[in-house]
């Protein structure tokens, strides 16, 4: 026990921990994108690894569906397999695979009797319009309902709007359109079809000109709205949500105490911040505008890259659909890269780690 005439020791002084080395912006900027390069070369090798074995690994065997029908003897089928590399170890026709596609050749598609590359690059127009339409419209919907709905949550117009977006998100896209092309297309009870059933186009009419144009926009309507329909409810969700944490921020009572309207408010500070969750997903749905919709353009027999690989499917034509499944692979995983690089210059949080 100590002395009352003890004199206390003098605490001891902390002494400050010396600042840490920062490193420069363009160091830290590299290694950022480094990181990122080398995540987005791993995912795409492991995505080539999965795209062999998916369409390989399938039970059935092109080449007796490729002649049903037909009268052809064991030795024509023999030379077929041969002629298409049937006949060839997995490990050979693996490392084929992989060396094709490093140079940039996607294959020979054995239904068409054309490259992959060039079947893809003929079926990308239709994709990208469908594509880009519904996506242009999915993120404008989706983040004006999500923004308002959580910053009235629990109002009626929040109750309204959210369980329709779920209701809608969790309906299976290939029932939707087939509802939507019954009610709108071929019409039931009271109510005529007005909407063309299916295509891009009617071939009766002129293909050039204004007439073409009105046409190709009566035939994008249905399989478009399908789309929306299914997708907005996703930008709800998240831009509520985000709307939701953002509303209990301090900086939010600052806007309000300076005497900006609830408006104001919402629109100047809230809505900026909550828009950053909502970065990832639209790069996301970016990558899909190439790979399209594959249930959609089958069931409006819309002459994209989806409905050709529906196409490819039904043989199997394994080169189309390893092209095809690389191509949409490639682009989400882009898209992805350029997420990341994105997120780094808006959220400053991602730039101190």
């Amino acid at each position: 026990m100590s002395s009352p005439d003890a004199v206390a020791e003098p605490a001891l002084e902390v002494p400050l921990s010396a600042p840490k080395p920062r490193r420069s912006l363009r160091t830290a900027w590299g290694g950022y994108l480094v990181g990122k390069l080398a995540a987005a070369v791993v995912s795409f090798a492991v995505t080539l690894v999965i795209g062999f074995v998916l369409f390989n690994v399938m039970p059935s065997d092109p080449v007796r569906t490729m002649t049903r029908g037909r009268p052809v003897s064991q030795a024509q089928l023999a030379q077929l397999r041969v002629q298409l590399g049937l006949d060839k170890p997995m490990w050979q026709r693996f490392l084929d695979f992989v060396n094709d596609t490093l140079h940039g050749r996607l294959g020979y598609s054995w239904e068409y009797r054309q490259s992959v590359a060039s079947l893809a690059m003929n079926r990308l127009g239709p994709t990208l319009l469908l594509m880009g339409t519904s996506f242009a419209i999915s993120v404008l919907l989706g983040l004006w309902l999500g923004q308002r709905s959580g910053w009235r949550a629990g109002s009626r117009f929040d109750r309204i709007t959210s369980s329709t977006a779920l209701t809608l998100w969790s309906v299976p896209t290939f029932w939707l359109g087939m509802i939507l092309l019954m009610v709108c297309s071929v019409g039931i009870g009271p109510i005529h079809g007005f909407l063309p059933v299916g295509g891009m186009s009617d071939p009766t009419l002129p293909q050039t000109g204004m007439t073409h144009y009105v046409d190709v926009a009566k035939h994008l309507v249905l399989p478009a709205l399908t789309m929306v329909l299914v997708v907005y409810a996703q930008y709800v969700t998240i831009m509520r949500s985000s709307i939701i944490e953002e509303k209990g921020s301090p900086y939010l009572l600052t806007a309000r105490a300076k005497g900006l309207t609830d408006d104001a408010v919402r629109r100047r500070h809230a809505l900026p911040n909550a828009l950053l969750p909502s970065v990832t997903m639209i790069f996301m749905h970016l990558g899909t505008l190439i790979s399209g919709a594959v249930t959609v353009e089958a069931v409006f027999s819309w002459p994209g890259l989806g409905d050709l690989t529906y196409e490819a499917l039904k043989i199997p034509d394994l080169p189309l659909l390893q092209g095809t499944f690389i191509v949409f692979s490639a682009s989400v995983i882009i898209m992805n890269l350029l997420a990341d690089l994105a997120y780094r210059f808006l959220d400053p949080r991602v730039r101190a780690q």
